[in-house]
């Protein structure tokens, strides 16, 4: 056994994992032990996400396809259960939250400091590899990073959400004083209005079809907010910077159109892979139109934000699951009234 490990650890743990066939299983696997440089984390908290919700309904999302059983779940937090070789045992006990991914640390794209983009990363849930609705999960240990006690285990794993909401708005280069447009109220595009908040801009509209999403947006910081079905946002441009959390092509095209000459647009939602985007505006108004894949060096940041209270992610939850009821926490997750089903490993 290895000499950083309690032996009061389980051989054996559960998981819940989704098959082919697009069903939710509960399986007991031989729990993993932590290689050199990583740590094993005892989950006790982890969010659902879009992506989880697509795998389980239609068994892929673009070129990744679940042939073969597959545990969801990469939006986690717990604490250190046990430690590899290199790695401090006196982080035995921590509460950290997850960052999902091992990147290879020599690609180019990681020595670049960019190394979400390393085409060979591994990331939890993204098939074939194995995600967090378990009760234990490896992670690198400079990926399990330490949250502080004012932290639920909710909130240090909605840190994940949070981050992509963080890369988004740094690709933005949002100002003080800006005026930004957000499409989509789910749990990114509240994310967001958060941090338009706290980043100073002094218009911050929302657009969705959902009314009691737009209230929420309202609570959350929004300045004004707009039913998605209602056409175009402003009469003129008038917005420097326009995030899209809805996946949209309809509300992407409404959105780049309410830019200002030099604008910058960030994609964050995933809908089709493809859809037709009005070039004459992006190319006369000098916009500039880019995606964001994940994140990369974001979680000090994001820690700190919530644990000084300018972002609120706790009141993104909207019900519990033990791991016995996982495929419930998927299949409600859609519902209209949900924005974020948290899955508790250890119940």
């Amino acid at each position: 056994m290895n000499p950083s490990m309690t032996d009061e650890l389980p051989e054996l743990m559960r998981a819940a994992v989704l098959t082919p066939e697009q069903q939710i299983i509960l399986e007991q696997r031989r729990r993993p032990d932590p290689g050199p440089g990583d740590v094993l984390v005892r989950v006790r908290s982890v969010g659902v996400c879009g992506s989880d919700v697509h795998y389980f309904r239609q068994g892929r999302i673009g070129e990744f396809v679940v042939e073969a059983p597959l545990v969801l779940g990469h939006e986690a937090a717990g604490e250190i259960a046990a430690v590899g070789a290199d790695v401090d045992p006196e982080r035995i006990g921590q509460r950290v939250s997850i960052e999902p991914q091992r990147p290879r640390l020599d690609s180019p794209q990681s020595l670049a400091g960019q190394y979400n983009l390393d085409p060979d990363i591994e990331f939890y849930a993204t098939p074939p590899v194995d995600g967090a609705f378990a009760e234990y999960v490896l992670i690198p240990a400079h990926f399990a990073h330490p949250v502080p006690q004012e932290l639920s285990d909710d909130a240090a794993a909605l840190l994940e959400p949070l981050s992509v909401g963080i890369a988004a708005l740094r690709k933005a280069a949002l100002t003080v004083g800006e005026r930004v447009l957000i499409t989509g109220a789910g749990p990114i595009g509240l994310i967001l209005v958060q941090l338009a908040r706290v980043y100073g801009a002094q218009r911050i509209a929302v657009t969705d079809l959902d009314p009691q999403r737009l209230a929420l947006a309202s609570e959350f910081g929004a300045t004004e907010t707009h039913d998605a079905g209602a056409g175009t946002v402003a009469e003129e441009p008038g917005f420097e910077v326009f995030l899209d959390a809805s996946g949209a092509g309809s509300a992407v095209r409404s959105g780049l159109r309410c830019l200002a000459p030099a604008g910058r647009a960030v994609l964050i939602g995933m809908g089709a892979e493809e859809y037709a985007l009005p070039v004459a505006v992006i190319q006369n108004r000098e916009l500039t139109v880019q995606g964001v894949f994940r994140y990369a060096n974001t979680w000090p940041a994001a820690i700190d934000l919530v644990a000084r209270g300018l972002v609120d992610l706790d009141s993104l939850v909207t019900e519990r699951f033990g791991l016995a009821d996982t495929q419930k926490a998927l299949e409600t997750a859609g519902d209209a009234a949900v924005l974020k089903n948290m899955v508790l490993p250890d119940q």
